[in-house]
C-alpha cells in the first residue's frame, strides 16, 4: 500500500512537469506506466490520469488569480458601469473568458461526440510517437520562420475573436491525436499566427482551466465502477503533488520563454518520439496508451 502512494506521488510529479511544458504528458505517462504501475483497475487508472490534472490546473488558478478573476471594484479599470453591480465586474476579463469559451468549442464538440472512439482507435504508442515527432519538427520550423519576426499580439488582452478561435482549432490536434500535447499544439500554432510566446503560453494556461475541468467531469460521469478509500487516497496524493510541482514549473516556464525559444522542446519531442517507437518495437511498452485529456 505504501508503494502505491509512492507511485501516485511519482505520477503527480510527472504530471506537474509535463502538463505545462509542451512535451506531451501522454508520452511520458506511457513510458512511466511501463516501469511503475499503480495497483488499481485499468478503468480507475484511466480516471486517475485525467482527474489528477485538476491538481495541476489549481496551480494555474493560484498563480494567475488576479489576471483571471473578473469581479472586484479595486483596480477595476474597465468596469461595466460606474455605479452598482456593474462597477464590480471587470469588462476586459469577462471578454477574455468569452474568448476562452469560444476557443473551447471545437475540442468540446470532438470530445463529447468522439471521446470513446478516439480512446479506442488512436490511444496507442505509435500515434503518440508520431505526434511527438511531427509537432517537434513543427516547433523547430515555426521558431526558425518566426525568429526575426515581431509578434503582432503581445498580450492576452490583444487577442481578438479570430485568434481565440484559431487557438481552439490548434487545440483540436491534441484532442484528436494523443502525444500532440495540448500546450504544445496551441503554443506552436499561436506563435505561427503572430502571438508572442509568453502571451501564447498564458492564454494556453487559461484555456486549460475549463478544458481540464470538463475532461475530468466527463471521465467521472462515464466511470461506472466502485472507488475504494485506498483509490481516493491515491487521487489525493497525485493531485496535491501535481499542484505543488505545477506551481514551480509554470513560474520557471514563464521566466524561460521570455529569453528563449521553444526549439529545445522540439528536439526533446523528436528524441522522445523515437524512444517510444524503439521501446514499442522492442515490446517494452504495450499497444494502448492510457487517455490523458488533451495531452
Amino acid at each position: 500500500m505504501i508503494w502505491d502512494y509512492f507511485v501516485a506521488f511519482i505520477f503527480g510529479v510527472v504530471e506537474g512537469i509535463t502538463e505545462w511544458l509542451p512535451i506531451s504528458s501522454t508520452g511520458h505517462m506511457i513510458i512511466l506506466n511501463e516501469f511503475l504501475k499503480l495497483n488499481v483497475s485499468p478503468e480507475f487508472y484511466d480516471l486517475y490520469l485525467v482527474v489528477i490534472q485538476l491538481g495541476a490546473i489549481m496551480a494555474v488558478i493560484v498563480i494567475f488569480w488576479k489576471e483571471i478573476w473578473p469581479f472586484g471594484k479595486k483596480n477595476n479599470d474597465h468596469p461595466f458601469a460606474k455605479e452598482g453591480i456593474g462597477s464590480y465586474i471587470m469588462k476586459d476579463k469577462i471578454i477574455m473568458w468569452l474568448k476562452i469559451a469560444l476557443a473551447c468549442v471545437p475540442a468540446a464538440i470532438v470530445g463529447v461526440l468522439f471521446d470513446d472512439w478516439l480512446d479506442e482507435h488512436l490511444y496507442n504508442y505509435v500515434v503518440v510517437a508520431i505526434s511527438l515527432i511531427v509537432f517537434g519538427v513543427a516547433f523547430i520550423v515555426v521558431e526558425k520562420i518566426k525568429k526575426n519576426s515581431e509578434p503582432s499580439v503581445k498580450t492576452v488582452n490583444q487577442l481578438n475573436w479570430g485568434h481565440a478561435l484559431a487557438v481552439g482549432l490548434f487545440q483540436l490536434f491534441a484532442a484528436i491525436f494523443p502525444g500532440a500535447s495540448r500546450s504544445g499544439s496551441t503554443i506552436v500554432g499561436s506563435i505561427g499566427i503572430g502571438i508572442k510566446r509568453d502571451a501564447a503560453a498564458k492564454f494556453t494556461f487559461f484555456l486549460a482551466i475549463p478544458v481540464m475541468f470538463g475532461a475530468s467531469l466527463l471521465k467521472i460521469l462515464k466511470f461506472d465502477g466502485d472507488v475504494s478509500g485506498h483509490e481516493i487516497g491515491l487521487l489525493v496524493v497525485g493531485m496535491i503533488t501535481a499542484f505543488g510541482v505545477s506551481l514551480l514549473i509554470i513560474n520557471r516556464l514563464m521566466a524561460f520563454i521570455k529569453k528563449h525559444s521553444f526549439t529545445c522542446f522540439g528536439w526533446y519531442r523528436i528524441i522522445l518520439g523515437v524512444l517510444v517507437l524503439i521501446l514499442g518495437a522492442a515490446g517494452v511498452i504495450g499497444g494502448v496508451a492510457a487517455p490523458v485529456a488533451a495531452a
